[in-house]
C-alpha cells in the first residue's frame, strides 16, 4: 500500500508531498516554495516573515468568529541521517516512505516525521471546507532542529492568537505542558601538523552499528555514543601501539546521538597486529556493555594510503584525553519527577584533521543553576586542553503552566473521545514552546501529536493508527475551543 493512500488520506496525502520536498535542516528554500505555492493553490492566505517561517490565516467557520484565536505551530526541517551504505543525497533526493505492518518508515534515512506530520496535519486543516473551528492561524518554522533560528527571529506582531497547539510531541495520548532548555558549545583549537614517521602505516579505524538516537528524547536509555567509544580506542592506541592521531569524524548533528565514527592513525607496521587485537577486544567489551540496549556495535581496522601529516603528540593526548573527560548522557533527573531528565549533554560532533579540532555539543536542562553547572563542567573540561569555548543558540527552559485552561480542555475532549485519560507531562527534548512563550506571553501553549518512535536515525518511524486518532482528536478539539 502507496503511504498516500492510508486513513485519514487528507494527513497521509500531505504526508507524501512532504516527503517529495527534500528539508534538511539549513536547506529549506524548496520547502519554503512548496508550502507557498501549496497554500496559493488550495486559497490559503500565507506568507513568509523576516525569519523563514511561514505563516498561513483561515477565517473561522460561520458562528465562530468570537472563539479565541487558536495557532497550529509545527517545524519544516528534518534531521538527515542515513545507513552508512545508502546513498541518499537530503538536499535534492526524496525520502522514500513506505508501510511496515503498523508503521510507515523509510528506506535507510529518517523519514521526517518530526515533524512532517505536524505539518502535514496544518495543510489539512487549512484546506479542509468542513471543519468547525474559531480563527486560526498556522506558524511553520525554520531550522528547528540545528537551534530553533525560525522562533529565535520571531516578531511580536507576527501572531495574534489566544492558543498555541504544537504540534511536535511524539507520544499519543501525552501533552507536553514544559521542557528543557538547551544551548550550543563549540570547542575548537588550530594547530600546526607535523609529518608522519616514514617508515609508519596509516589505519582507518571505524565504529558503526550503534542506534544512535534523539539526544532529547532517547537519551535516558544509555545508548552507547561513537565519539566516547571511539576515544577509548585511540586512548590505548596511544599507550600501547605509538599511535599517531591524522584524523577524527564522529556524529553531523548536534541534536542526534552519534551512530558512526571514523579515525586515521598512524603506527609502526610492527604493530599493526596489537591493533587488529585491541579492535576485537574493545568490540567485544562494548557489546558485553551494551548489551539489551545496542544490537550490533562493529569496530574495523580499514587500510588507506599512508597519511603525510599527523597532529603534535602533546595537542593529540590533550585532546584524547578531554573527549575522555567530557561529560555525556544524563548528568540528573528531576528530583520532583523520578524518570525525567533534567540535565543531559550529548558530544554530538568531532572533527579533527589539517590543522583544525572542533568539537560541538548540545547541552539540554530545565533546572537554570544546575544547567549553568554543566555549561561550566563543559567549558572547564576543554579549556584544560587549551581550546577556545563559545557558546551560542542558547534557549530557555519552558516551565508548565499546570493550571492550563487549554489543558483542561484537551484532557475533556480526549477522555469525550476515546473513553480514557490523557497523560499531561513534561519532557527533556526541547520545544518551541519555551521562545513563542517569551514572545506572546499571553498565550496558553501546549504540545501533543502521534507516536513517532527513534527520531533522528534511520529507525524513525510513525505509528499509522495513532495518526488516525491525532487527527480525529484534533478535528474534535478545534470545535470544542
Amino acid at each position: 500500500m502507496n503511504i498516500q493512500d492510508l486513513n485519514p488520506q487528507v494527513i497521509w496525502k500531505n504526508f507524501y508531498l512532504l516527503t517529495q520536498v527534500p528539508r534538511p535542516s539549513g536547506h529549506l528554500e524548496k520547502i519554503q516554495a512548496f508550502l507557498l505555492q501549496w497554500s496559493k493553490e488550495h486559497g490559503v492566505e500565507a506568507f513568509k516573515d523576516n525569519a523563514g517561517n511561514i505563516v498561513m490565516k483561515k477565517p473561522a467557520t460561520a458562528g465562530r468568529e468570537d472563539r479565541k484565536r487558536v495557532v497550529l505551530q509545527a517545524h519544516m526541517d528534518m534531521v538527515p541521517q542515513k545507513l552508512d551504505e545508502v546513498q541518499h543525497d537530503f538536499e535534492n533526493d526524496p525520502i522514500q516512505a513506505y508501510v511496515d505492518g503498523e508503521w510507515v518508515r523509510a528506506k535507510g534515512t529518517t523519514l521526517g516525521s518530526d515533524d512532517g506530520m505536524g505539518v502535514a496535519a496544518i495543510m489539512a486543516v487549512m484546506e479542509s471546507s468542513d471543519l468547525e473551528h474559531g480563527p486560526l492561524e498556522a506558524l511553520i518554522t525554520v531550522d528547528e532542529e540545528t537551534g530553533m533560528f525560525g522562533v529565535n527571529n520571531l516578531s511580536a506582531d507576527t501572531l495574534h492568537g489566544d492558543i498555541l497547539l504544537n504540534l511536535d510531541e511524539e507520544t499519543h495520548g501525552e501533552f507536553v505542558v514544559g521542557s528543557a532548555g538547551g544551548i550550543n558549545i563549540k570547542a575548537e583549537l588550530q594547530y600546526k601538523e607535523e609529518e608522519t614517521d616514514p617508515e609508519d602505516v596509516s589505519v582507518k579505524i571505524r565504529i558503526e552499528g550503534l542506534k544512535g538516537g534523539h539526544s532529547g528524547c532517547e537519551i535516558h536509555e544509555g545508548r552507547a555514543n561513537a565519539n566516547k567509544l571511539m576515544a577509548r580506542i585511540v586512548r590505548q592506541a596511544i599507550q600501547d601501539d605509538d599511535a599517531c592521531l591524522v584524523s577524527w569524524n564522529g556524529g553531523n548533528m548536534r541534536n542526534a546521538i552519534p551512530r558512526s565514527c571514523e579515525v586515521v592513525i598512524s603506527l609502526p607496521k610492527e604493530n599493526l597486529d596489537d591493533l587488529h587485537d585491541l579492535a576485537q577486544y574493545c568490540q567485544n567489551a562494548f557489546r558485553e556493555e551494551f548489551r539489551f540496549i545496542e544490537d550490533d556495535i562493529s569496530v574495523q581496522l580499514i587500510a588507506v594510503e599512508k597519511a603525510s601529516h599527523q597532529m603534535p603528540a602533546e595537542i593529540r593526548d590533550n585532546l584524547v584525553d578531554a573527549i575522555m573527560a567530557c561529560h555525556d548522557g544524563v548528568l540528573r533527573y528531576i528530583p520532583s519527577i523520578p524518570g525525567i531528565v533534567e540535565t543531559s549533554s550529548n558530544l554530538a560532533i568531532i572533527n579533527m584533521g589539517g590543522g583544525n579540532a572542533e568539537f560541538k555539543i548540545l547541552a539540554r536542562g530545565s533546572q537554570s543553576t544546575y544547567f549553568e553547572y554543566l555549561q561550566e563542567m563543559l567549558e572547564s573540561t576543554f579549556a584544560m586542553a587549551g581550546m577556545k569555548v563559545t557558546m551560542d543558540g542558547e534557549y530557555g527552559a519552558w516551565q508548565p503552566n499546570w493550571d492550563s485552561p487549554i489543558v483542561a480542555k484537551m484532557q475533556e475532549v480526549f477522555k469525550d473521545t476515546f473513553g480514557t485519560a490523557p497523560v499531561v507531562r513534561v519532557c527533556h527534548a526541547g520545544l518551541e514552546c519555551s521562545i513563542i512563550g517569551g514572545v506572546y506571553p499571553q498565550m496558553d501553549l501546549v504540545a501533543f501529536g502521534p507516536t513517532l518512535k527513534s527520531p533522528h536515525t534511520p529507525d524513525e518511524r510513525v505509528n499509522i493508527q495513532t495518526v488516525a486518532d491525532f487527527w480525529l482528536f484534533l478535528q474534535n478539539l478545534l470545535k470544542a475551543i
